[in-house]
């Protein structure tokens, strides 16, 4: 079989593993990525250093392929092997240590004491004040503080739970699959997320969905915020309440341009990224705004927008209040619908506040958003 027979190939049995994971068959999943990699290896075969993209294209996918079968040591073996080749791409070469480091991760893990879920998340952060391998710390701890709690929301939802307004997740949920941060090899700044599985999962009663799928629809969750807010994310959260806070929380990821440019979050071995960027997060402000006009007793209620750093709110008494350059305090109401750990994060941070003017001068809430 030629080249293009046998990675078509490939590509049709991964397209069916990935289907299987959406259905929660794991096990099948996993057989069918194996498959998939060895029709991968076998196109490999049939390319030479006259196609060096081809090959490194081929390369990273037969590596990949093996990651997901959970074969990490063939999958070890094929990247170095690969790699060694002269005429092997930068951008390919870059992606198999990117793709080695999550291997090696993986198997530090399963010789730990904790478990954890096969597959990782992988964040990256480019652009502004970031550079190869390092970037300001308030700016990764918040990052990485915003995938947990995001993630943590979507097990909620999957859970079938009311929206948490206040407070942390439960015990239980956090015990049954709690966030790692694991190092990731130097990009602009990068850093991989595991998720570790319950210690003692026979303490549980209820059913629970296992980590692996949760970080799927996770994944999902998030893509879906992120490319089509206004089609694609309905059709995956379908309750409005969970579905406004998912997309204030990916919001709040994205880039203003300011500080970084760019953001890219993947599921290990995943060709293609998540991105989000300026335009993104445009695109979402765009989708939570709806009509900027509301009509109270037969009056137009005009929009304000007030720039200023969030330095108080207080959500069981229905208010925050923001300083304007560094002097005048501005208090607003209305604020009692908004997700702590969505508004939380914000205190201290320059912020943009959208709000309306109502009777006597009072200041009524509609949206937030940090500007970074």
């Amino acid at each position: 079989m030629s080249w293009s027979d046998l990675h078509a190939r490939s590509e049709q049995l991964a397209e069916a593993a990935h289907n299987a994971m959406r259905s929660d068959d794991l096990q099948r999943a996993a057989e069918l990525f194996a498959e998939a990699a060895r029709a991968e290896i076998s196109a490999l075969s049939e390319v030479g250093s006259d196609r060096p993209r081809t090959f490194g294209i081929t390369a990273v996918s037969a590596v990949a392929l093996l990651y997901k079968a959970g074969e990490l040591q063939a999958a070890e073996r094929l990247a170095h092997e690969t790699a060694a080749r002269s005429f092997l791409p930068v951008f390919a070469a870059e992606e198999l240590r990117s793709l080695l480091q999550t291997i090696w991760n993986e198997a530090v893990q399963r010789e730990a004491g904790v478990s954890f879920a096969p597959g990782q998340v992988l964040v990256s952060v480019k652009g502004g004040d970031t550079v190869r391998g390092g970037a300001p710390l308030d700016l990764i701890v918040e990052k990485a503080q915003a995938v947990q709690s995001m993630f943590y929301r979507a097990v909620e939802y999957v859970q079938n739970l009311p929206l948490r307004k206040k407070g942390p997740p439960s015990r239980e949920l956090q015990e049954r699959c709690r966030p790692w941060l694991f190092q990731s090899v130097p990009g602009s700044y990068q850093f991989s997320v595991a998720i570790q599985k319950a210690k003692q999962p026979d303490l549980f009663d209820e059913p629970f969905p296992d980590p692996e799928i949760l970080t799927s629809k996770f994944l999902g969750i998030l893509r879906a915020a992120t490319e089509s807010p206004d089609d694609a994310l309905k059709e995956i959260v379908t309750k409005d309440d969970y579905r406004e806070t998912f997309l204030k929380m990916t919001r709040n990821l994205s880039p203003s341009g300011k500080v970084f440019s760019q953001m890219e979050i993947q599921g290990a071995g995943d060709r293609r990224p998540i991105t989000l960027s300026p335009e993104s997060r445009k695109l979402i402000s765009e989708t939570l705004r709806g009509p900027n006009k509301e009509q109270t007793d037969g009056q137009i209620k005009e929009e304000i927008i007030l720039n200023g750093v969030l330095r108080a709110l207080d959500l069981d008494k229905d208010w925050l209040e923001i300083v304007i350059d560094d002097q005048q305090h501005r208090r607003v109401t209305g604020v009692g619908e908004a997700v702590d750990d969505v508004i939380g994060p914000m205190v201290n941070h320059d912020v943009i506040v959208r709000a309306r003017l109502g009777k006597g001068g009072a200041i009524k809430f509609i949206d937030i958003e940090l500007d970074e």
